[in-house]
């Protein structure tokens, strides 16, 4: 059940996506943010849905699970590739994807991954597995944990964040 609403969610905001002119991310935002859920009918979270574009699906995936240590399921949506980060119920749903109009980039919107209790052990597996630590773990406050960036196989820039 889980399952099948986060890949309701991902379809619909795949739907906008795809029928909406990509330059006009301001009408996108608006109409992001009425899809409800299924269960309150109201959005947990103002993000809703992370989309990590790839030039290789495959080499993304096994970056992803290889430094996060989890199963990446895969699915294929109207010919486009979607990898699904598991996710607890309510939380913002990750996906990486590759298709049309889907294009990596170190520039732009930058989503912080958990980095789970401490974000060192997923920054050790970062260059092992392709990618490149940019920012090293850096402390931000006691209260506010700390934060690292990293560039993914595919050249995506993505940060980390964790408490300790």
């Amino acid at each position: 059940m889980k399952q099948a609403s986060i890949i309701a969610i991902i379809a619909v905001a795949h739907l906008f996506s795809a029928c909406s002119d990509r330059n006009d991310s301001g009408s996108k935002a608006m109409k992001a943010q009425s899809i409800p859920t299924k269960t309150s009918g109201k959005m947990k979270n103002l993000v809703s849905i992370v989309e990590i574009p790839t030039d290789s699906f495959q080499r993304a995936t096994r970056f992803y699970q290889a430094i996060l240590d989890v199963s990446i399921e895969e699915i294929d949506m109207q010919g486009t590739r979607m990898g699904l980060f598991p996710g607890d119920e309510g939380a913002v749903n990750v996906a990486i994807i590759h298709g049309a109009g889907y294009k990596p980039s170190s520039q732009g919107t930058l989503a912080y991954l958990n980095g789970g209790k401490d974000l060192q052990n997923v920054l050790n597996k970062i260059e092992p597995n392709g990618g490149k630590v940019i920012v090293p773990k850096t402390g931000i406050s006691p209260e506010a944990g700390f934060f690292a960036m990293f560039m993914d196989s595919e050249g995506n820039k993505i940060g980390l964040h964790s408490y300790q």
